[in-house]
């Protein structure tokens, strides 16, 4: 019984050993990007252009990121936000816009989204019972009334990023950068015949 015991033992140990040395080399893998060699506090003030980071004169000429939240009541609706709002606090130059599917703004997103710390622009639009089957798209109402509250406050030449956040999602930082770098803005300075 005990060289059986011994064989299959001895037989998987070095199977073992591999696995836990293949995940132990894969966890410790970091990945080098330029700027990486910055402390986090140098990275952070580069994100949010904090006072004393690299790209804080810079941060101006970035376009502003408006992300368009449809949200509804639900038991983990605050939760969602939450983690949304630690997220975008981090993003400079952004503005929330959090549209509720009710037929008036609810106290707790109210209460939420004065203290989340974010600029933001809460609205709220029902939508009718007979778009809410299955197989129909979801929170187009909510959507287009964010979308025309941007076409009514925001001019053709205004440089800007519109962005579908669902409520039910995580973001990366690394996503707004990639948003916002291809952007053009406009030039600083002009050159006249």
């Amino acid at each position: 019984m005990k060289s059986v015991f011994f064989s299959r033992f001895f037989i998987l140990l070095p199977w073992v050993l591999i696995v836990i040395i293949m995940i132990d080399v894969d966890t410790k893998r970091t990945i080098r990007a330029p700027g990486a060699a910055r402390t986090g506090r140098a990275q952070r003030a580069a994100r949010t252009g904090a006072p004393g980071g690299p790209g804080a004169q810079n941060q101006s000429a970035l376009p502003v990121i408006y992300a368009i939240t449809p949200t509804y009541t639900r038991p983990v609706q605050k939760a969602e936000l939450t983690r949304l709002a630690h997220a975008f606090r981090q993003v400079p130059r952004f503005h929330w816009i959090l549209v509720e599917d009710s037929t008036t703004r609810t106290d707790m997103v109210t209460r939420f989204l004065a203290r989340c710390g974010v600029p933001y622009t809460h609205l709220h639009v029902f939508t009718p019972r007979r778009f809410k089957r299955t197989g129909m798209p979801r929170a187009t109402e909510q959507r287009n009334a964010a979308l025309a509250w941007l076409r009514q406050r925001r001019g053709r030449r205004d440089p800007g990023v519109v962005f579908f956040a669902d409520d039910d999602n995580t973001y990366s930082l690394e996503l707004f950068e990639e948003v916002t770098a291809d952007v053009p803005t406009p030039c600083p300075a002009t050159v006249s015949p």
